[in-house]
């Protein structure tokens, strides 16, 4: 008889019925009962009144009536938490059952009623399955101490059990362990900052020891915690990679993705001139090519995984091209994502076959798929160079075949096949002119709107094709408008006597009867430069363009690298991280990949330190709080604060002149057109009118009023890691205000706008003091200087190294993260000037142990020379005196958190290397202040 018959209901069915029946004598029926009542339970009738009764059948030997109680215990406990507590004594006798099955499923149901009152009564339970002799029932312990920290964290804390917890990752069974490991990664998960799974070789040893003997899901906990965990140099790494390598002939996908993510992690520590580094790559191949034989779902994870291995170790499956060719039957998303890999791995020595491919691909039916074939062609062509010309030779064939959207994606990539290899294919320009009438799509028309005006001059009739654009002007898509325009003056400028009725009319359909206002200020600018100045319009309108990249589309480097440490996760999937997508992730923890080998110089000695005068290398920063994108995101990016009256009301003058000279002299350059209007200075950064110091601040902080020294610009974020943003600059203090002098250069193709600045906690509260102001959008090849003021109220944390500074920019493209040093001289104080008394008191007061020695060498200055020098920077002499012929400075500064730090400077006329003792209560800060001397003193 099958269970079926517990879910036709008669009338017997009834809550009371159901009552007597628990209550029963006989076992069976009270089986039958409690079988009844999940039922009910299951298809959502409410059966909370036979509480009492049902927790009654717990008292009984039989596991599968046991089973089925805890069962609704779990269910109903939430709802009545006093009932529940009736059964506590039942968990706690349960807990001690000779069966161990029974132990366990005590423990199990235990941490599954999340109801607070009850949990202070589990400790003692739990705390004896913890150590109970079979590991079954410690497993399940070790599980079970995870959910008891979600309900209580502190309770937990309280009880030691995450002490316990950690003793059972050197626990003798491997299951036992990978749950240990499990439970502390889930509870560190949560608790970002605490640091539970503090990971040695010991410990990692048992782990790996582990890792071969347990389950496939076990080994996978094992391996993602194995994933955290930072060699301490390049031989530890590759023993891991020994050890981890046996995983990846494991049948389950996951425990695959897993061992790749640990292998590719650690392959960043080991050199590549390796016989091991070769081998690795070698076997990392075959298991990838394994996970594309499985069904379609785990294809389409596997190829989004082998997306991200191929852009940072494409070597890894440069010989394995063909399984990535598409099948017939592939669904459409395993299609798509099989023809990027293919363009990714194409090189000299396989272009030709994947270019056959291509060809046929781009006459299948599915007209998706051919549309991304054709674009696949136009990349190879950027990509391999010696493949461009029979790209193009394979694109004109398509577009003989007259099929409208082949034709049109043809003449899409053809166009960036001419702005990466000028000169050299303009021949095929006719041919495309032919196709002109069968474009339909925006980026097509824009496209072959673009080839007819960067090439008007070799083609006869452009100015009548692209008056036949002008005849649907409005109701072409803005791309167009935009395009058409620029088109059409590049046309006026190569052949001026017979378009001078074209460029008028495009000029005052975009000015005058277009409501888009990119439209229109880009009809204005035009309209300006040609009526002012056609020579000016020429060099700019028709200026050198720079070369385009090949991978347009690659994940930029620093997201990349943490993508990689989320391998065979949701977030490799979606190619975003954790904190993209994840809602309310309590501090997602960005990762990275290790420093590369070779690459930590010791920076122990005061001469391997950067000073701050010079650029320090810059760490490639991904901010260690995960609420910084947050935060970023949120920043109040109100209107820019309004430049001076003067000049706006001078633009103003210069747009009312500009329609008042109508369109007569835009030939002759004759009167009528009032010159721009001055442009806002961009030193403008700071708030008008914030201080005196601003007035003066006309050297752009180079020669500052209190004369403290300000380092030269160094780069700080290069454009290709923030998409062509490149942002350069220094730190300076004037008059007790701290000011970032920053140079924001566009090294890329497309407008930049909307500029936000965000820094992350530092050690000492530095932040800006207003928003980040760039008042008008920055032009490709453009820069502009800002001066953003900052002061020390935001948020402090201590950061390694102390001067550490994480920094986050945001424009309209993205958001780019990086941190620099600064100087710390910038902090110290303008009122650092000690008493005499109080500085002897002082000195006697810090205990000998937080003095340090520094040593000043190749400088030359005399005492006097040295103490005006450093007063300039607020380090202040209190007193000086002359012992045995040497010079002895005593100084004393202030930090602006209110840190003193006091100095004796002992200098020799004849000895160009001076000696620094620092005296602090907070010893950390003397090795940057000896910086700051040696800066300011050799500057």
């Amino acid at each position: 008889m099958t269970d079926s018959k517990y879910f036709t209901t008669t009338k017997k069915g009834e809550i009371f019925e159901l009552k007597a029946e628990l209550n029963s004598d006989k076992k069976e029926k009270k089986k039958e009962a409690v079988k009844k009542v999940i039922a009910s339970m299951t298809v959502g009738k409410d059966v909370s009144a036979l509480f009492p009764d049902v927790v009654n059948c717990m008292q009984t030997d039989n596991l599968e009536l046991k089973k089925l109680v805890y069962l609704y215990l779990m269910n109903y406990a939430k709802s009545q938490p006093d009932m529940a507590i009736m059964a506590v004594n039942t968990f706690v006798k349960d807990c001690e059952d000779p069966n161990p099955l029974i132990r366990a499923l005590a423990v199990r149901t235990m941490g599954c009623i999340r109801v607070d009152k009850i949990t202070e009564y589990l400790c003692e339970p739990l705390r004896k399955c913890l150590k109970d002799e079979d590991p079954y029932v410690r497993k399940t312990a070790a599980v079970c101490v995870a959910k008891l920290h979600d309900i209580n964290a502190q309770l937990v804390e309280d009880q030691g059990f995450l002490d316990t917890l950690k003793d059972l990752i050197s626990d003798s069974n491997p299951m036992v362990v990978a749950n240990a490991v499990a439970a502390l990664s889930e509870i560190a998960e949560s608790h970002p900052s605490s640091n539970l799974l503090d990971l040695n070789p010991q410990s990692i040893n048992k782990l790996l020891t582990a890792l071969n003997e347990c389950t496939e899901w076990g080994q996978i906990f094992i391996l993602d915690c194995l994933a955290n965990y930072t060699p301490k140099d390049d031989r530890e790494a590759q023993s891991i990679c020994e050890r981890v390598t046996p995983r990846l002939s494991h049948a389950n996908s996951a425990v695959v993705l897993s061992a790749v993510k640990v292998l590719m992690k650690f392959m960043e520590m080991l050199s590549k001139d390796l016989d091991y580094y070769g081998t690795l790559l070698k076997k990392l191949a075959p298991p990838l090519v394994t996970l594309l034989s499985a069904e379609p779902e785990l294809q389409y994870v596997a190829l989004r995984n082998i997306n991200l291995i191929v852009q940072k170790r494409p070597e890894i499956l440069k010989h394995e091209m063909k399984v990535f060719f598409v099948k017939y039957n592939d669904p459409i998303y395993v299609k798509l994502e099989k023809l990027d890999i293919m363009i990714r791995l194409a090189s000299q020595a396989n272009i030709a076959q994947v270019l056959a491919e291509l060809k046929e691909y781009a006459t299948e039916v599915d007209v998706d798929f051919v549309r991304k074939a054709v674009r696949a062609i136009g990349r190879c062509a950027i990509k391999v160079e010696q493949s461009a010309e029979r790209c193009v030779s394979t694109l004109l064939d398509l577009i003989q075949t007259k099929v409208n959207y082949v034709v049109q994606e043809a003449i899409v990539v053809i166009k960036d096949i001419f702005r990466k290899y000028p000169n050299k294919y303009e021949s095929v320009i006719a041919t495309l002119c032919e196709n002109l009438d069968s474009l339909d799509e925006p980026e097509a028309r824009a496209a072959m709107i673009w080839i007819v005006g960067e090439y008007a001059e070799r083609i006869d009739n452009a100015d009548e094709l692209l008056e036949s654009f002008l005849e649907g002007f409005h109701d072409e898509s803005t791309q167009v408008q935009l395009q058409l325009l620029t088109a059409i003056v590049k046309l006026f400028l190569k052949k001026p006597t017979e378009t001078q009725e074209l460029v008028q009319q495009v000029l005052s359909l975009a000015t005058q009867d277009s409501d888009n206002p990119d439209l229109r200020d880009r009809g204005y600018i035009y309209w300006r430069l040609l009526s002012t100045d056609p020579v000016a319009a020429k060099e700019v309108v028709l200026a050198e363009k720079p070369l385009i990249s090949e991978e347009t589309d690659l994940i930029e480097p620093t997201l990349l690298d943490e993508l990689i440490c989320y391998i065979g996760t949701l977030a490799s999937v979606y190619h975003k991280p954790p904190s993209a997508f994840v809602e309310g992730s309590r501090g997602v923890v960005h990762k990275s990949l290790p420093p590369r080998t070779g690459s930590s110089e010791s920076a122990e000695s005061p001469e391997a330190a950067p000073s701050a005068g010079q650029a320090a290398e810059q760490p490639a920063v991904i901010p260690a709080q995960g609420d910084l994108l947050g935060d970023l995101l949120n920043l109040d990016l109100g209107p820019p604060v309004s430049g001076p009256p003067l000049a706006a009301s001078s633009v103003q003058m210069g747009a009312v002149d500009l329609l008042g000279g109508g369109l007569d002299s835009l030939m002759g350059g004759g009167g009528g057109f009032a010159a721009p209007g001055p442009a806002v200075p961009a030193s403008m950064g700071a708030p008008l009118g914030s201080g005196l110091g601003d007035l003066f601040d006309l050297t752009g902080g180079v020669g500052t009023l209190s004369g403290s020294y300000v380092a030269p610009k160094s780069v700080w974020l290069p454009a290709m890691k923030a998409k062509g943003l490149e942002i350069s600059g220094t730190f300076s203090r004037q008059v007790g205000s701290i000011s970032m002098d920053l140079v924001l250069t566009n090294k890329a193709l497309q407008v930049m706008s909307d500029f936000a600045i965000q820094f992350n906690r530092n050690s000492f509260g530095l932040a800006p003091a207003a928003p980040l102001q760039v008042h008008a959008p920055l032009a490709p090849n453009q820069s502009v200087e800002i001066s953003l003021p900052l002061n020390t109220v935001g948020s402090v944390m201590k950061m390694d190294p102390l001067n550490n500074l994480q920094v986050a920019v945001k424009n309209n493209i993205d958001v780019f993260y990086f941190s620099t040093l600064y100087p710390l001289h910038i902090l110290f104080v303008e009122d650092g000037k000690m008493e005499r008394q109080m500085f002897l008191a002082t000195w006697k007061d810090i205990p000998n142990e937080n003095e340090a020695q520094f040593q000043i060498k190749d400088c030359s200055l005399s005492a006097d020379a040295v103490s005006s020098k450093l007063q300039g920077s607020n380090i202040f002499t209190i007193a000086k005196r002359n012992v045995e012929g040497q010079d002895m400075l005593y100084q004393s500064l202030k930090l602006t958190n209110g840190i003193w730090v006091l100095a004796e400077l002992r200098i020799q006329p004849s000895n160009p290397t001076f000696t620094l003792s620092l005296k602090c209560r907070a010893p950390e800060v003397s090795q940057h202040v000896y910086q700051a001397y040696d800066t300011i003193l050799k500057n």
